[in-house]
């Protein structure tokens, strides 16, 4: 959510002004809080939103969270949203890849996993 604010504050954008705006595995439950938190920043993500993970594993097929933020966000860049916007369908995505950093050490202390999310914007003519 962070990255995201600072990106459209930095840049003066909003969710509509792109064609997708694209997490890599936060999964559904993830999706959701980011909606929530969003909301309450006054930020509407709307329509255009999605989860490459949550895009990938169905939540009717009773899969509430994905696998790997870099895979499934990977796996939907270069193949699902690369041949929208080759064929012209997209022409503006936000791309923020997220994942948790693990560490063995760092669970099994109770302590928190941190996060961590870059932001592009892809853009074709």
């Amino acid at each position: 959510m962070k990255t995201l604010i600072a990106h459209f504050e930095d840049t003066g954008r909003n969710a509509g002004d792109y064609d997708l705006i694209a997490t890599g595995d936060l999964g559904k439950l993830g999706s959701d809080i980011l909606r929530d938190l969003c909301g309450e920043k006054g930020i509407n993500l709307g329509a255009n939103y999605h989860d490459c993970g949550a895009m990938i594993y169905q939540f009717s097929d009773g899969v509430c969270q994905g696998g790997s933020g870099c895979g499934c966000g990977a796996a939907v860049l270069n193949t699902y949203i690369m041949d929208k916007m080759e064929a012209g369908e997209w022409k503006k995505v936000l791309f923020i890849a997220t994942g948790a950093l693990m560490s063995p050490t760092t669970a099994y202390q109770g302590e928190s996993i941190p996060s961590i999310a870059h932001g592009v914007v892809l853009e074709s003519e």
